[in-house]
Parts: C-alpha cells; sequence; structure tokens
C-alpha cells in the first residue's frame, strides 16, 4: 500500500517560512516523478511545484518562483518544500503527489496524501 505523509503546515506571518515535508512509503520513491499542489477555499486545487525521479528537472508555478524550493533526499524516501517569503495568498491546504512524470494536472499522479494546512496571516 503506497502511503504519502505530509508535515510542517502551520501558521506562520507574512514574509516567514515554512518546509513542508512528504514521506512516501509503499512504493519505490526513487522512480517516482512528485509534485505539491494547493487548494484555498472555493479554489481548485492548483499545481505549485514538481520535481523529477531524479531531481534533475523543477518546475515551480509562477507566484512561487523564487520563494519556494523543492528538494527530494532518495535514501529518505521524502520530498520537501520549502517556502520563504510567504504571503497570505499561499494560503491553502497543501498536498504531495507521486507520480510517473511531472505534470501540471492533478490527473496525472496516482499517489495523494492528506494534506497539510499552511496558513499565512497578514
Amino acid at each position: 500500500q503506497v502511503r504519502l505523509v505530509e508535515s510542517g503546515g502551520g501558521l506562520v506571518q507574512a514574509g516567514g517560512s515554512l518546509r513542508l515535508s512528504c514521506e512516501v512509503s509503499g512504493r519505490t520513491f526513487r522512480h517516482s516523478a512528485m509534485g505539491w499542489f494547493r487548494q484555498a477555499p472555493g479554489k481548485e486545487r492548483e499545481f505549485v511545484v514538481g520535481i523529477s525521479w531524479s531531481g534533475g528537472s523543477t518546475y515551480y508555478l509562477d507566484s512561487v518562483k523564487g520563494r519556494f524550493t523543492i528538494s527530494r533526499d532518495n535514501a529518505k524516501n521524502t520530498v520537501y518544500l520549502q517556502m520563504s517569503s510567504l504571503k497570505p495568498e499561499d494560503t491553502a491546504f497543501y498536498f504531495c503527489a507521486a507520480g510517473s512524470g511531472v505534470y501540471y494536472e492533478s490527473s496525472g499522479y496516482e499517489y495523494w496524501g492528506q494534506g497539510t494546512q499552511v496558513t499565512v496571516s497578514s
């Protein structure tokens, strides 16, 4: 059984930082592309960032470029999302997802975590 568990969410003031983690079990993590999505109340789930299985390619939503950084540690079966210079509009539920490639559409991913809340106060 594949399981993705996110952690690291919380409440932070605008301009602050948070690091999200997503640990994967039950699947060959090193062969999985990973993505982070987010969903704010009343909005559709949107792609935030993705990383290839090797870590050699990364893809970012324009609004988070220069502020968010995705990385992975294949020895720990974990992908990270370092978020800096956070803005109130970054407030959302953040999900990690695993799949065969990096896709901008959520339908491209096979497995999902339960998500973690990120709230940025102004």
